[in-house]
């Protein structure tokens, strides 16, 4: 005979105030019944849960101690422009993707409420009558007997004793997934946010870009008149007008380069928010004044395990993987059920509700497999390993979480410094072409040195502009590798 291993439970047998109840109610109905059930929910072979270590640094580098609240800081809060917001909203709506969390939610919800039905038995209420014509031959009277039989009561069937605790671990482990799910539509809500935001910088950035570009172009296009009449009239070289020419087709080409991007960026937009013919009108705001993203203290690290959606998800996740050995070790013991039926009996119809007819029936079963291969062992086996994988999931989703926001702090801090260095440069090379033109107005240079000065100037406008809106990115990333928002998210309900 197979030896039945050891297990050290959880915890010991404490009835819920329902499961008294329901006891106290079976044991005035059906006495044989009372004793089979106090034993119900005595066991609990799952391990007992301890959240696994993970090697933080106490602070995040070159960051001080500093306290956050970034999770509280609702996404109304910090993107604050109107026309932000309204395509938010709009996205939460009728992002299919965001839709497609929330039913894996609503999945997982109604796995849960059928595991929890599972720890109830489910009672049903039955009427069964029967007629039945019995051969002289088979009865001591030597006659045809014609017989009746009607029965009314109120039972279950299969009831199983959850001694061992198989149907709470399984109880458990659909509570943790369906609480996962919940965690996981939050991440979902929170990068869709963020995606959402960062889009619509990236239009508003090609707005601004093609905004200087066609000054520039607007400029060289009134100097390519200006040439083209000096040429006819002898009073300008050929080769002058041809440079300025050439001039004026760059920047046009860059305009067509920038408003190909903006109508990309534009329609990727529109798929995020639910709304495939997205317009916005063009406009001609800088980033720093058009969406003020301010600066985030990142706290301290460990505050990632409470405010990231996905770790909380995680960490659900492993805890259902640890409800689940649980319910496998617990097949090693002998599954109790029962069946039972009260009501009433008789063999005429008008005598189901007369005195005496009370009747009842209790049937317990009792069932283990002696051989089954090695099935239990190799299930308790599966179960451990899926937990083990849980952890290793769980630890590689806090280490991708700290680099997450390590890396954020880094670029937050050297795309600030780059765009001030570029915005110097911007300011040298307006100088430096204000000087150009003056010098070529006086006859002391050629126009060349004023066109080499747009030139480089332009690329330096343009620079500013991608800095700007790498910073902003950059601010927006650690936002969302904080769990900026989660706070007001809607939680996961408890049942």
């Amino acid at each position: 005979m197979h030896k039945l291993p050891t297990f050290t439970a959880q915890h010991g047998c404490a009835p819920s105030p329902r499961r008294k109840g329901l006891i106290a109610w079976l044991a005035r109905s059906l006495p044989p019944l009372a004793c089979a059930l106090v034993l119900a929910g005595c066991t609990n072979l799952a391990p007992v849960y301890e959240r696994p270590t993970t090697a933080l640094p106490a602070q995040f580098a070159d960051n001080p101690e500093q306290a956050s609240d970034v999770d509280q800081l609702a996404w109304r809060n910090y993107f604050r422009h109107p026309e932000l917001q309204t395509l938010i909203e709009h996205a939460l709506q009728h992002n299919r993707d965001l839709q497609a969390a929330m039913l894996q939610v609503a999945q997982a919800r109604a796995a849960y409420g059928i595991a929890r039905a599972e720890r109830g038995p489910a009672v049903g209420l039955g009427l069964e009558s029967q007629r039945a014509l019995v051969p002289g031959d088979l009865n001591l009277s030597g006659q045809p007997v014609i017989s009746s039989q009607h029965q009314l009561g109120v039972g279950f069937t299969s009831w199983e004793l959850d001694v061992w605790g198989r149907v709470r671990s399984m109880n458990a482990a659909a509570l943790h997934s369906y609480w996962a799910s919940a965690e996981g539509q939050r991440a979902a809500h929170l990068l869709l946010v963020a995606q959402v935001a960062d889009g619509w910088l990236a239009v508003r950035e090609l707005d601004w870009r093609i905004h200087l570009a066609e000054q520039a172009l607007a400029t060289r296009a009134e100097a390519q008149r200006v040439f083209a009449r000096r040429v006819e009239v002898g009073s300008s070289s050929r080769l002058d007008f041809v440079q300025v020419e050439l001039l004026w087709q760059q920047a046009s080409t860059l305009v067509a380069q920038l408003q190909l991007q903006r109508s990309t960026q534009l329609h990727a937009l529109g798929l995020l928010v639910g709304q495939p013919d997205l317009a916005l009108p063009p406009s001609t705001q800088p980033l720093a004044e058009l969406l003020p993203l301010a600066p985030l203290a990142p706290g301290l690290p460990a505050q990632l395990l409470e405010n990231r959606p996905d770790i909380l998800a995680a960490e659900h996740q492993l805890q259902a993987a640890n409800a689940r050995i649980g319910a496998a070790r617990a097949m090693y013991f002998p599954r109790i059920a029962l069946t039972a039926l009260g009501g009433t009996a008789s063999a005429e119809l008008d005598g189901l509700f007369t005195t005496g007819s009370r009747a009842w029936t209790f049937a317990p079963s009792i069932s283990l497999p002696l051989f089954d291969g090695g099935r239990r062992k190799a299930n308790v086996q599966l179960s451990e390993v899926q937990r083990a994988q849980a952890v290793n999931h769980y630890q590689r989703t806090i280490e991708a979480a700290f680099r997450d926001v390590v890396d954020a702090l880094a670029a937050s801090q050297w795309l600030d410094t780059q765009l001030h260095s570029l915005q110097a440069t911007e300011a040298t090379l307006t100088e430096r072409a204000r000087l150009a033109r003056r010098r070529y107005d006086a006859g002391a240079t050629r126009y060349f040195e004023v066109l080499d000065a747009e030139r480089d100037l332009l690329t330096a406008q343009q620079q500013v502009v991608q800095a700007e809106r790498a910073l902003h990115s950059a601010r927006l990333q650690l936002y969302t590798a904080l769990g900026g928002g989660s706070a007001q998210l809607p939680p996961p309900a408890a049942e």
